[in-house]
């Protein structure tokens, strides 16, 4: 069986830093992260989402944490398709926009190409810490399947290399049960991690719950099941759900099954609410180490 790295979605949420998850005595940014990866080996950076990351974070990242710790970079929402401020864009770029929110596609090619180049080079100095671990490319509700989709899944991958990137649909035609084994196989023949999840049903985004290894690093996000505010448009209440021991308990041998098929598994909660994601992931590998 491949390793099994857990963590959270993120380290540094407002509710999580009012929750008492960290002692008294940690105050400042580097001893959160610090405190942070003396518990857990692995994190997702969700912030680089909302904006860019800048190379003097990675550096500050890769120095205040363990050599074996891993952090997963959620890619910038203009990279993924989805709106994006406009504030959040490198103020030296040369676009015009009165746009409150700009799409890629509002943009000209060679500032697109910059964004990319920028992105990606601010995440080096993890990389060459040896502390990079996945980018998590999580497409919007509306990226449906289709050869132009696919192309850019591809066209993702490529640009980031060498760098790697993983796979999130939140638009269902991808995992419809017809549609899943095209999709599990297109994945699988470019080498690319798909990332299973556990997350509310009945919705245009909802991705069923399938535990399939695509590469030889699979990944697994656990959002929730707050059913009533998933499309809340509010991320702490979408997010507002605690998985009891029973449901932990259900998924352990999933995430097992999913280890033995890949050399190294990256398992996060996303139920980031107070420390509840800290406590599940905690629980979680409890429950893991108990059946090996």
């Amino acid at each position: 069986m491949g390793e099994i790295l857990i963590g959270t979605a993120s380290w540094t949420d407002k509710s999580l830093l009012g929750s008492g998850w960290y002692p008294p005595e940690a105050k400042s940014a580097e001893e959160r992260l610090k405190y942070y990866a003396s518990h857990f080996p692995l994190v997702e950076a969700d912030s680089t989402y909302y904006y860019p990351p800048s190379e003097k974070n990675s550096e500050l990242w890769a120095k205040r944490t363990p050599d074996n710790f891993t952090f997963n970079i959620k890619a910038f929402s203009l990279l993924t398709g989805h709106p994006t401020k406009t504030e959040a864009l490198y103020k030296d770029l040369d676009f015009k926009s009165d746009k409150k929110n700009v799409y890629i596609d509002d943009l000209d090619q060679r500032v697109v190409d910059e964004v990319w180049d920028r992105f990606l080079s601010a995440l080096e100095p993890l990389q060459d810490a040896g502390k990079l671990g996945l980018l998590l490319f999580q497409f919007p509700p509306w990226f449906v399947i289709g050869k132009t989709n696919k192309q850019y899944v591809l066209e993702c991958a490529t640009r980031a290399a060498p760098m790697r990137i993983c796979v999130e649909f939140r638009n269902q035609t991808w995992m419809r049960e017809d549609n899943q084994k095209e999709t599990l196989e297109f994945l699988e023949g470019h080498g690319l991690p798909y990332v299973c999840v556990d997350m509310p049903q009945g919705f245009k985004s909802s991705i069923p719950p399938v535990v399939a290894a695509t590469a030889d690093v699979a990944v697994m996000r656990f959002h929730g099941h707050n059913v009533k505010e998933w499309e809340s448009g509010s991320v702490q209440r979408r997010f507002k759900y605690l998985y009891s021991k029973d449901e932990l308990e259900r998924w352990a041998p999933r995430v097992q099954d999913l280890a033995q098929e890949t050399k190294k598994t990256h398992v996060l909660m996303n139920n980031c609410y107070r420390d509840y994601a800290q406590r599940n992931a905690k629980e979680l590998a409890d429950l893991l180490h108990k059946e090996q």
